[in-house]
């Protein structure tokens, strides 16, 4: 049986909200546009996008600088791959660019679903009298939209959004802010997200419990120097086996 702490510091999104499979949803907006990208089949152009996506993001400066502006960035990127790509297919203008990556932001933002079971597991612990907050990098306005657009402000003790709060993780200042509000202390805490330095290795460093969502089931990279104190392939899985 798992005891269960004072409070649970959760992350956002893709911790408890889905955004679906980003290859995937690159392939559904190619596909809508699959006569301007000829000869390129849609298939082609998405899996340059995704490759380019996937550098550009994995770069922690950029990622700093550009998540609080999803939509910029994802232009920006779309831009990039279209102006290499044109050579092979004229219809890869700069004007369609723009009105490809307007089509993906919107999409990819429709897109957001609670995965299975979070939600009950939340509402489980916050009945089980567990104090909640939950912790979420990114822009004001955008992150404050999800959290209306799902009613999640009743479910939480304490909502702290870096572009409100002025900080955000993996700075220190993000877990002590979060667990003063609820106060309570490191070792009376888990924090629970899918990244492993804002939700794993920044929450360590201060003795707070880290559970890993290890959402897409791919298990720790190979070289990854973070070990989670728990790894969890649902959300559901935190309201099992409770004492």
């Amino acid at each position: 049986m798992i005891p269960l702490p004072r409070a649970i510091l959760f992350d956002l999104d893709e911790t408890l909200l889905s955004f679906g499979k980003r290859p995937l949803i690159l392939a559904e907006v190619a596909e809508e546009f699959g006569a301007i990208l000829g000869p390129l089949t849609p298939l082609e152009v998405a899996e340059a996008l995704e490759a380019a996506l996937r550098v550009f993001w994995a770069d922690p400066d950029v990622h700093r600088i550009w998540r609080f502006k999803l939509g910029p960035a994802r232009l920006k990127v779309v831009s990039e791959v279209f102006e290499r790509l044109a050579p092979r297919a004229p219809g890869l203008t700069p004007a369609f660019a723009k009105t490809f990556a307007e089509r993906f932001h919107a999409y990819r933002e429709e897109q957001a679903r609670f995965f299975p079971g979070a939600l009950e597991a939340v509402d489980e612990l916050k009945r089980r009298g567990v104090k909640l907050a939950l912790v979420t990098n990114g822009a004001a306005d955008v992150q404050r939209a999800k959290i209306d657009r799902f009613d999640l402000a009743p479910r939480f003790d304490h909502i702290q959004i870096e572009g409100e709060a002025g900080f955000g993780k993996p700075e220190e200042q993000a877990y002590l802010h979060a667990m003063a509000a609820l106060g309570v202390k490191p070792h009376e805490t888990w924090m629970v997200g899918d990244n492993l330095e804002w939700e794993v290795a920044g929450p360590q460093r201060l003795g707070i419990y880290a559970i890993w969502h290890d959402h897409l089931g791919v298990g720790l990279p190979k070289d990854s120097a973070i070990r989670p104190d728990r790894i969890i392939l649902s959300i559901g899985e935190l309201t099992e086996n409770l004492s």
